[in-house]
């Protein structure tokens, strides 16, 4: 049961902050023994920050079916991540059980974090059709275990000269979909998943969706204080750990 709060504190933690939570996920499943369960895991330890996602985001939601032209860019987003997460389903899952891969897409990660320090004046508080679709295919691109998602469309958001505050939430808003689609999609492994103690799932559910909550909270602040290329430092430092020690 520890291990899976354990699990529950790392997924609450990096679903949210731009290192990663499937990168670290793999990782710590490694190190804990729980590994061949991956995927059955995650899949609960996500739908605990979802709806952490959901709690935390609740009146921008709500706000959100009076704004048409928000809802028609997240299709959008939706669409072009889905063409892309279904089309390579099979090649995504495979990299879950490499080390290798996910320190690399780590580093790719801690590169575009850093470089996000060089950009001033944003400006644009509303995006357009081009952003959308660019966000999609940086959202398409974060399912690779150790490419964080907060991280990359965060990121190409500010590239895109848009503001942090704006960034911050059309980049969690986007997810929303996607997150929940992909749990639907995962829902024929539900027997699997019983397989596993489901008081030990219940609690890292419950732990995830609670530190998911602290971890937006703290993301939020860091962005807004223009120290968000920090975390770059940190997904460099995580992928020469798992080249020298996780090999």
């Amino acid at each position: 049961m520890i291990e899976y709060i354990l699990l529950g504190i790392i997924q609450g933690l990096t679903e949210f902050l731009p290192v990663s939570s499937s990168g670290h996920l793999v990782i710590a499943q490694k190190l804990l023994g729980t590994a061949g369960n991956e995927i059955a895991v995650s899949i609960v330890l996500h739908l605990g920050t979802a709806l952490a996602l959901f709690a935390f985001f609740f009146k921008d939601i709500i706000r959100l079916f009076s704004d048409k032209k928000s809802i028609f860019l997240i299709i959008v987003v939706s669409i072009i991540t889905g063409i892309i997460g279904i089309g390579g389903k099979d090649f995504f899952e495979s990299l879950f059980s490499s080390t290798r891969s996910v320190a690399v897409a780590l580093l790719f990660t801690g590169i575009i974090l850093i470089l996000t320090r060089r950009l001033k004046g944003l400006e644009r508080k509303s995006l357009n059709l081009k952003d959308a679709f660019v966000l999609g295919l940086a959202q398409g691109a974060a399912i690779v275990p150790g490419v964080s998602r907060s991280g990359i469309t965060i990121s190409t958001l500010l590239f895109r000269k848009i503001d942090r505050q704006t960034a911050f939430k059309f980049s969690f808003l986007a997810s929303l979909p996607v997150i929940f689609g992909a749990a639907l999609l995962e829902s024929r492994k539900i027997n699997f998943i019983l397989q596993i103690n489901p008081l030990s799932l219940a609690f890292g559910f419950i732990t995830s969706f609670l530190v998911g909550i602290l971890a937006l909270s703290i993301l939020r602040f860091i962005l807004l204080k223009d120290r968000f290329y920090y975390f770059g430092y940190y997904c460099i430092f995580l992928a020469a750990f798992i080249f020298i020690f996780l090999r």
